[in-house]
């Protein structure tokens, strides 16, 4: 194993597992284990969402250093067939710029047994693929959408775009990409009188609208709570228009605590890492677009997968290094906790 030339600490050599049990699965030493799978196809991104990246957008990676796509359906075949993988969802960057993107979901489609497969995406040229998507094998997507007003829109993404991005929408719900899911991050002093508005849109347009806190993950280091809008807050917005009843539907390692509005069926979810973190159900693991296995979204270290691929080792190996590094993770993020430290990467490196 090498080091990986990232600008952050990475993991040299395979983390110890002596003390792992003998499973094939990704388990680590709380009990948890790994059945998501989370794909960064690119860091790359066409919109420059203010509290994501600077607007002269980042150093990206250079063509070399991603993985090919032989190498990302290789690792998804090993996460599959040998680690038991069951969910793998798509991201970036945003994944619609990564060539190829169907041939590598129709690969991933064929593999058996066959995982369960999502996207998400900013939406931008979603509406002239979303049938090729589902017809390659997607089953469902997330769109985020943090407005309904397009100068607030064009000023939030530094980009006039709001247009694709609800026609993205309504494609992927004509090609049955469903549940089709709405991403919004609510930003103090920007957007967080539209929580309402935006929920209205999704109930009425049959979309499931997923509130995410703002999390520590921005390259410019500049996230700050106060600025973060709260879980507790947006609770009590929503709670101003809409009767909320907490879902009886098992949780499970799912990120969103769901709620039923009015009734039901339609849903709202509240996605709060930092406030109410759900670290003990985690089951995700994370591949980035140059080929290295994050066992946490704010692990400080990373696994070099890539040099494996690329000198020659057999698949064993392979899934014995990404034993071992979700083996070594650990009980939760810390974003609480005093020592607390962002990653270097930002969430467009890493992958949402």
């Amino acid at each position: 194993m090498t080091a990986v030339d990232l600008g952050l600490p990475v993991v040299r050599g395979v983390p110890d597992a002596s003390a792992r049990p003998d499973s094939p699965l990704l388990v680590d030493r709380f009990g948890r284990v790994a059945k998501d799978l989370r794909v960064s196809l690119t860091d790359r991104c066409n919109l420059r969402c203010t509290y994501c990246m600077p607007a002269e957008g980042l150093d990206w990676l250079q063509k070399d250093e991603l993985l090919t796509d032989a190498e990302l359906i290789r690792l998804m075949r090993i996460a599959v067939v040998d680690l038991g993988v069951t969910d793998i969802r798509f991201t970036g960057g945003e994944p619609l710029l990564r060539r190829g993107l169907e041939q590598v979901i129709a690969a991933t489609a064929e593999l058996e047994p066959r995982p369960r497969m999502s996207m998400t995406s900013n939406g931008i040229g979603l509406a002239r693929r979303a049938k090729s998507l589902k017809d390659a094998g997607l089953n469902r997507i997330n769109v985020s959408l943090d407005t309904l007003d397009p100068d607030r829109f064009a000023t939030l993404t530094r980009r006039d775009r709001i247009t694709d991005v609800l026609d993205g929408l309504d494609a992927a719900r004509e090609a049955g990409l469903e549940p089709v899911k709405v991403n919004s991050v609510l930003l103090r002093g920007v957007n967080e009188d539209e929580a309402v508005p935006l929920l209205r849109f999704c109930v009425e347009n049959g979309y499931n609208l997923r509130f995410i806190e703002q999390m520590p993950l921005d390259p410019q280091h500049g996230w700050t709570r106060t600025n973060m809008v709260t879980a507790d807050e947006i609770l009590t917005m929503l709670s101003s228009a809409y009767t909320l009843t907490p879902s009886e539907t098992p949780r499970g390692g799912a990120p969103a605590e769901r709620w039923l509005v009015d009734g039901g069926p339609a849903t709202v979810g509240v996605i709060a890492s930092v406030t109410r973190p759900f670290c003990a159900a985690c089951d995700r693991t994370r591949l980035t677009s140059d080929g290295q296995i994050r066992n946490c979204l704010f692990s400080q270290t990373e696994t070099d997968l890539r040099t494996l691929l690329r000198d020659g080792s057999p698949d064993s190996a392979i899934a014995d290094a990404w034993r071992a590094t979700m083996w070594a993770k650990a009980a939760g993020h810390g974003i609480n906790d005093a020592g607390f430290h962002q990653p270097d990467r930002p969430m467009s490196a890493i992958g949402g």
